[in-house]
C-alpha cells in the first residue's frame, strides 16, 4: 500500500486526494516521488490530450515563454487569430471567444443566452439543462449542474429547469417559445460517461430550432478528439449554436473557448463580457500545438480504435460490471458497488483511473495512448482487482 501523504497545512482541504505526489511525466506515464511509474488512464480529468512532456507541446510552450507570454485582449495577436480560424473550420461555427476554463466557457454561454432572450424570447428567459449534468462550479454554471450536493450549499441560484438526459419527449413537453437555451453535454462525463441514444441530439436540435432557442453543446470534456471525432456532436449531422470547450484544448495549459454562430456573436458588444488572461499568447501557442497533433490524418481514427480496444479489454476484466460504455477514449465502467477500492488499488499496481457518478470507474487517457498501453491498463486493473480479492479471502 502507498505511504499516506499528509494533508498540507497551508492548502484548503476541499479535495479528496489520493496518497501520491507525481513529480514527472513522459508520454502516457506518470512518475511519483519514489520513481515508480504509473500508466495514466485518467489524463488529468481528460486534459492531457498529448500525454506528458510531448515534444511538440513542450517546444511550443518553451518558445512562446521565451518570446511573449501575455499582452491582454486590448490588442490583436496572431496566435489567437490562427487558433480561432482553426476552431471555426473544425466546428463549422464562425466566431470564437476565448477564456481560461470550462466553467468560464459555460458562464459566457449563460450570458449569451440572456442576451439571446432579450433579443428573441422576452425578458424572463427560461434555461433548460439535463439531469446528471455537470457544467462547472461558478454560480452560473453551477445553476446548470444537476447534482444536489454541488448545488444545495449555494442556493438560491438562477432558475434552470432539468429534464432527463436522452429523453427528447421529456424536453418537448417543457419547450415553449420563451426558452432561451438548452444546455447539454453530448456525452455526460461526471455523471458516469452517459452516451445518449441514437437520434437524441438531432431531436434536441429540431426542438431548439422550432422554438427559437439556442442549442448549447458543452464539450469541455468530450471535445478536441476525445470521442474519436473532433467534437462529440460530429457523430451526428447536427450543428449547435454555441459550443463550449476547455480541458484538452491546451493539453494542460489552461484555456477555454466558446464557439458560436454569427447571430449569437452579434449580440456580444464591446463591454458586455471579457477576460484578462483568456486566449493569451502562451495559451494559444499550446492550443495550436495540440491541434497540430490531433488534426493529423488518421489520428482520430486511432483514438476510436484504441477506445474500442480498451472497452473490450475492460469488459473482460470486469464481467460483473453493469455496463462498460463510452465513445472513443472517454469510457465509464459502471460497477455494482462503489469502485473506490479498485481505484485506490490501481495505484499499488501502477495504473491511474478516476471516479465518476453512479459507481463508475472513469477512464480518459491521453489521446496518444498506444494499443499496447491500452492492454497494459487492463492488465494492471486486473491485478488491482485480484489483489482486493486476495485481501478479502484472507479476512
Amino acid at each position: 500500500m502507498p505511504i499516506p501523504v499528509p494533508a498540507h497545512p497551508h492548502l484548503v482541504q476541499n479535495y479528496g486526494r489520493q496518497d501520491v505526489r507525481f513529480v514527472r511525466g513522459q508520454g502516457c506515464w506518470l512518475f511519483d516521488e519514489a520513481g515508480k511509474a504509473h500508466l495514466d488512464a485518467f489524463g488529468g480529468v481528460a486534459v492531457s490530450a498529448l500525454g506528458h512532456a510531448h515534444p511538440g507541446l513542450v517546444a511550443a510552450i518553451a518558445s512562446q515563454a521565451a518570446t511573449l507570454l501575455h499582452t491582454s485582449n486590448h490588442y490583436h495577436h496572431p496566435l489567437q487569430e490562427r487558433l480561432a480560424t482553426r476552431l471555426s473550420e473544425l466546428s463549422g461555427l464562425p466566431r470564437v471567444f476565448f477564456c481560461n476554463t470550462g466553467t468560464e466557457a459555460n458562464e459566457a454561454a449563460v450570458k449569451l443566452a440572456r442576451l439571446w432572450s432579450g433579443a428573441h424570447a422576452g425578458s424572463k428567459p427560461r434555461l433548460i439543462a439535463c439531469e446528471g449534468s455537470f457544467h462547472g462550479r461558478t454560480l452560473g454554471s453551477l445553476a446548470l449542474t444537476h447534482t444536489p450536493k454541488y448545488r444545495e450549499p449555494f442556493l438560491p441560484l438562477i432558475d434552470v429547469e432539468f429534464v432527463p438526459f436522452g429523453d427528447a419527449s421529456a424536453l418537448e413537453r417543457v419547450m415553449r417559445d420563451d426558452v432561451a437555451a438548452v444546455f447539454l453535454e453530448p456525452v455526460q462525463g461526471e455523471s458516469g460517461v452517459q452516451v445518449p441514444p441514437a437520434g437524441y441530439l438531432a431531436q434536441v436540435r429540431e426542438l431548439c430550432t422550432r422554438h427559437g432557442a439556442l442549442f448549447v453543446a458543452d464539450e469541455v470534456q468530450s471535445g478536441i478528439g476525445r470521442t474519436g471525432r473532433m467534437f462529440a456532436y460530429q457523430h451526428t449531422s447536427i450543428l449547435p449554436d454555441v459550443l463550449c470547450l476547455a480541458k484538452a484544448l491546451g493539453g494542460g495549459v489552461p484555456i477555454g473557448a466558446v464557439v458560436m454562430t454569427e447571430a449569437v456573436a452579434a449580440l456580444l458588444k464591446p463591454g458586455l463580457h471579457g477576460t484578462t488572461f483568456g486566449g493569451n499568447q502562451l495559451a494559444c501557442a499550446a492550443a495550436n500545438a495540440v491541434l497540430d497533433v490531433v488534426t493529423q490524418p488518421g489520428f482520430l481514427d486511432q483514438v476510436a480504435a484504441n477506445g474500442a480496444r480498451l472497452q473490450a479489454g475492460l469488459r473482460a476484466v470486469f464481467p460483473e460490471a453493469i455496463q462498460v460504455r463510452g465513445q472513443g477514449l472517454l469510457i465509464g465502467v459502471q460497477m455494482p458497488t462503489d469502485p473506490g477500492a479498485i481505484i485506490k488499488a490501481g495505484f499499488d499496481h501502477g495504473v491511474v483511473v478516476g471516479p465518476a457518478g453512479g459507481n463508475v470507474i472513469r477512464l480518459a487517457p491521453p489521446l496518444t495512448i498506444t494499443a499496447a498501453e491500452c492492454d497494459e491498463v487492463c492488465k494492471r486493473l486486473a491485478q488491482a482487482k485480484a489483489s482486493l480479492g486476495a485481501v478479502a479471502a484472507k479476512a
